[in-house]
């Protein structure tokens, strides 16, 4: 019976390819989100709405706060940013 063992490097090394594969991942999805959030914005104008739709961003911050605290929020401010630009 042979073990093998990790070393710290080799642990920190793998983590962080593994990090750099997820926020690849989240980035694509960002991007994903990002084309649907121009669908709605133009659907909603060419509807004769308004372009950011206020009670709905409300709910995706509530969102992202009870599921992530304040950091949550913050990151939903970003997100909201980038899918609709500044308000």
């Amino acid at each position: 019976m042979t073990m093998t063992t990790t070393t710290p490097e080799q642990l920190i090394a793998g983590s962080r390819t593994r990090i750099d594969a997820l926020d690849d991942h989240i980035i694509g999805l960002i991007q994903e989100r990002m084309a649907l959030s121009t669908v709605i914005q133009e659907a909603r104008i060419s509807s004769g709405g308004r372009r950011v739709h206020l009670s709905r961003e409300m709910e995706v911050l509530s969102h992202w706060s009870d599921a992530l605290g304040k950091p949550g929020t913050t990151l939903a401010m970003t997100l909201l940013e980038l899918c609709r630009g500044r308000v």
